[in-house]
């Protein structure tokens, strides 16, 4: 028996205009696995801003986010932080904040970005 076809996913990338290591490294790891994402500017958007907040307790960017096409949420709720607990490197399930490269490259293969 066939599995139905799943809802297509699309990355998401909160950031923001001003750069960070973190982003640097986000960015260099997405052109070179040539995974494509939308990026939406915490910055330039308050309800954007406030969503990284309420997930994250602070303005952590990158934050990352699988979603389904044409949406900007996670396709599921994120697993939940401990209040005040930092979001870095942490893989929640559909998010991952502030990640290393080797963070990012194991989550991006969970979902099926890369191989």
């Amino acid at each position: 028996m066939d599995k139905p076809n799943p809802i297509a996913k699309t990355l998401i990338m909160y950031s923001r205009t001003y750069g960070c290591p973190f982003i640097t490294t986000a960015k260099r790891v997405l052109e070179r696995e040539q995974v494509p994402y939308r990026e939406l500017m915490i910055d330039r958007n308050p309800a954007y801003e406030k969503r990284v907040v309420e997930w994250t307790g602070f303005r952590s960017v990158p934050t990352l986010i699988v979603a389904n096409e044409g949406e900007d949420m996670p396709y599921e709720p994120p697993a939940p932080l401990e209040k005040g607990a930092s979001p870095r490197g942490i893989n929640r399930g559909s998010m991952l904040t502030e990640a290393s490269e080797a963070e990012l490259m194991a989550w991006l293969r969970q979902h099926g970005f890369i191989a």
